[in-house]
């Protein structure tokens, strides 16, 4: 069986990523985004295993994650299963005000997957939603590049690699990382990357 290499690309900066808020679907790449995201598009471009323009590209509905998609050359398609979390009432509102508001809802939400205080999708439903999409790739036989919000790349790794929901919180993914997952139809594999030669 031909291997699938999925890419998960953490789309760049954005207003509402600097500011810790909650949501921020209608911002785009903020000015220091945008120029990171050509920077690393130079980059990536002379590496081995570079996102290539002929991979199969998809992304979330959000505006940065679409312009991420550009910058590196690529032509998304947009798949609604890659989109970042529903916040609710929070959306737009940032971690420090809730904090402040509503400390006991926020504490449910990091400890609870289950639990959406906000209204919107708790960060099980996102899992599962995430996890479906991921499942389905398996066996695509192809490269495929998927630009994402951060944390969906978090749940992501997550889900591919088996590990409890609650790991989610312990894996830090920058915006422009890149996480390579390889399958042969059956578990999702995470290749780290070589060393750059010096």
């Amino acid at each position: 069986m031909t291997p699938t290499s999925l890419r998960l690309v953490a789309h760049g900066h954005t207003t509402a990523l600097r500011r810790a808020r909650f949501g921020g679907a209608e911002d785009g790449l903020d000015e220091g985004g945008l120029r990171a995201a050509l920077a690393q598009a130079r980059t990536e471009s002379g590496r081995r295993g570079h996102l290539r323009v002929d991979d199969a590209c998809l992304s979330g509905p959000e505006a940065a994650a679409t312009q991420t998609a550009d910058a590196f050359g690529l032509l998304p398609t947009i798949e609604a299963a890659l989109a970042d979390c529903d916040y609710g009432d929070w959306t737009g509102r940032s971690f420090e005000e809730i904090a402040v508001e509503q400390p006991q809802a926020l504490h449910e939400w990091m400890s609870i997957p289950d639990l959406a205080p906000h209204g919107g999708e708790s960060v099980a439903t996102v899992r599962d939603r995430v996890g479906r999409w991921l499942d389905g790739q398996r066996t695509r036989g192809q490269r495929i590049v998927a630009v994402a919000h951060p944390l969906v790349i978090r749940i992501a790794v997550v889900h591919a690699l088996d590990l409890p929901i609650a790991t989610y919180q312990q894996l830090d993914v920058e915006p422009l990382a890149i996480i390579r997952l390889t399958s042969r139809g059956g578990r999702w594999q995470l290749r780290l990357p070589a060393p750059r030669a010096g």
